[in-house]
C-alpha cells in the first residue's frame, strides 16, 4: 500500500497489463502510479495524448505554428 493508504496501479510495459503495488514489475518496466486500474489501463493513450500536446507546444515555441 502507498503511504496515503490508497491503492495505486501501474501499467506494465513488459506484460502489457495493469499491476497493483502488491504485484508489480521493476520501475523501468512500468508507467504510473495511477489512482485506478482503469486509468492505468489507459496509460499508453495518456502518454500519446501528452506527447502530441508537448510536440505542438514545442512547434509553437519554435515558431513553426
Amino acid at each position: 500500500m502507498s503511504s496515503s493508504g490508497a491503492e495505486r496501479y501501474y501499467w506494465c510495459l513488459s506484460h502489457q497489463r495493469v499491476e497493483s503495488e502488491d504485484n508489480m514489475c521493476p520501475g523501468r518496466d512500468r508507467l504510473g502510479p495511477y489512482d485506478s486500474a482503469a486509468a492505468a489501463e489507459q496509460a499508453l493513450a495518456t502518454v500519446h495524448e501528452r506527447n502530441e500536446a508537448w510536440d505542438a507546444e514545442d512547434e509553437r515555441w519554435d515558431g513553426k505554428h
